[in-house]
């Protein structure tokens, strides 16, 4: 029996995110098939291994559990190849098969976490390091798609000490470039931490301010009118596509408040688009998620315009939420493949990427 270590938490504007996910892939992952473990990092960024009751993470229960809480490590000494407990009196390894990091955003969706599992030589899900950092930021990410000539939004970057030299300038030219509206995000933040819509300068300024309280670096993008989709990829070098789904936020666009909160968000599984569209969207998916270097799974979202119905690339997300519910595991269900088939999957093939 294959021992998975399932890492939660983390030091992140995602912690909660990350703690809902894991709940989920802990009741989930196929218990004849494997041992389960679970390292839980604090806010803060204090390391647990928690033997207690998974129901607990949400809301950071668990951290109350103090009698399943163990001060651990994972050792980078590739002879060691698993988990330290740091008891009080003594130390215990555990040696661990794979590793499934269920953490989202910085420190755990931005080749971190990665780096560490590569230089221990410990087998885990989703992409390694250098392309989970190309993906977690989007100026990378849309450098690298125009190089690729995959089709997306005008966007621009900019670094918190450049614009700070002069923003009446930056913001000009942005204007002239990207029109209103325009979305302003971090480079590197996920489920839409951040993010927001401006449609004159003042809102513009606030919104940069905003991005950058989570970033030292934003990107400006140009406003799509048009389907908001998403298509969901799993494999290593033979990458599949899942079927489209369709967002349809109950917000003015698909914000943390809409994702999380709100819970009237409407999903169009497949999309309300042609046949044809959708096997473009899908091609696409696979291209990009080729092309950005992902391996194990990653959710590829995209608009289609209304103007032109031009397929765009909006982002791609190694690490998605991961419930039962959310659009990942959602659309590989629509596809034929049910929630705990697929994290079976997801291990296989990181055992076989890095074996």
């Amino acid at each position: 029996m294959k021992r998975v270590l399932v890492i939660f938490g983390g030091v992140s504007s995602e912690h909660e995110v990350s703690l809902i996910s894991a709940k989920s892939v802990f009741e989930n992952i196929p218990a004849d098939k494997y041992e389960i473990i679970g390292l839980g990092i604090t806010k803060d960024g204090r390391w647990f291994k928690y033997s207690g009751d998974w129901a607990n993470l949400p809301d950071d229960k668990w951290l109350s559990d103090w009698s399943n809480l163990t001060p651990a490590t994972i050792s980078a000494d590739r002879c060691f190849g698993g988990l330290l407990l740091l008891n009080r009196d003594s130390t215990e390894k555990v040696n661990i098969d794979v590793v499934f990091p269920v953490l989202h955003g910085k420190n755990g969706e931005d080749g971190t976490i990665q780096g560490l599992l590569q230089l221990a030589g410990i087998p885990f899900v989703g992409s390694d390091m250098l392309s989970s950092a190309v993906c977690m930021d989007k100026a990378v990410t849309n450098t690298l798609a125009d190089a690729a000539g995959i089709a997306q939004a005008k966007w621009m970057s900019v670094k918190k000490h450049e614009y700070n030299t002069d923003p009446g300038v930056f913001l000009k030219k942005a204007v002239e470039y990207l029109k209103y509206p325009i979305f302003v995000k971090p480079a590197n933040a996920g489920s839409s931490v951040g993010i927001s819509k401006a449609v004159d300068e003042q809102g513009l300024r606030k919104a940069a301010a905003a991005a950058f309280e989570h970033d030292e670096k934003i990107v400006l993008e140009e406003g799509i009118d048009g389907c908001e989709g998403e298509c969901a990829v799993l494999g290593n070098n033979e990458p599949v596509a899942s079927v489209v789904g369709e967002i349809v936020p109950c917000n003015e666009f698909y914000d943390y408040h809409a994702k999380y909160i709100a819970g009237t968000t409407q999903l169009h599984i497949p999309a309300r688009l042609d046949d044809s569209k959708i096997e473009e969207v899908r091609a696409t998916a696979c291209r990009a998620y080729k092309h950005l270097g992902c391996s194990g799974l990653a959710r590829i979202d995209f608009f289609v315009r209304k103007s032109d119905n031009a397929v765009l690339l909006n982002e791609s997300n190694t690490l998605p939420g991961f419930t039962s519910i959310s659009m990942y595991s959602k659309l590989f269900e629509a596809a034929g493949i049910p929630y705990p088939e697929l994290l079976d999957r997801l291990i296989s093939l990181a055992i076989e990427k890095w074996s």
